[in-house]
């Protein structure tokens, strides 16, 4: 999850700031930065992972900072991020939390 909250994560903004992107921009979203709020609140690819989240968390899922800092949020939110597969070639499956 740090790597969420730190915005440091292989998502396309961070990895073309960094230089291993050729654009910022979201691959699904035309002229769209590709941030952590855009993956996961409003990128129309994940609607239906999104929708699960939302099944589970109700209004709650619309906020970045409950999702990011709430413990009831984190096994929901490692769901999500998994059912997209948009950070398995860097992360492999994220192990659900252990708390």
């Amino acid at each position: 999850m740090l790597w969420l909250r730190t915005r440091h994560i292989s998502l396309n903004q961070h990895l073309h700031r960094i230089g291993k992107s050729l654009s910022p921009n979201c691959p699904h979203c035309e002229d769209t930065p590709e941030t952590v709020q855009h993956f996961l609140l409003s990128c129309p690819q994940y609607t239906r992972e999104r929708h699960t989240l939302t099944t589970a968390l109700r209004r709650q899922a619309s906020s970045i900072t409950y999702l990011l800092t709430n413990a009831k949020a984190t096994a929901h939110l490692i769901r999500f991020v998994n059912s997209t597969g948009r950070l398995k070639s860097t992360f492999g499956d994220v192990p659900p939390s252990s708390r």
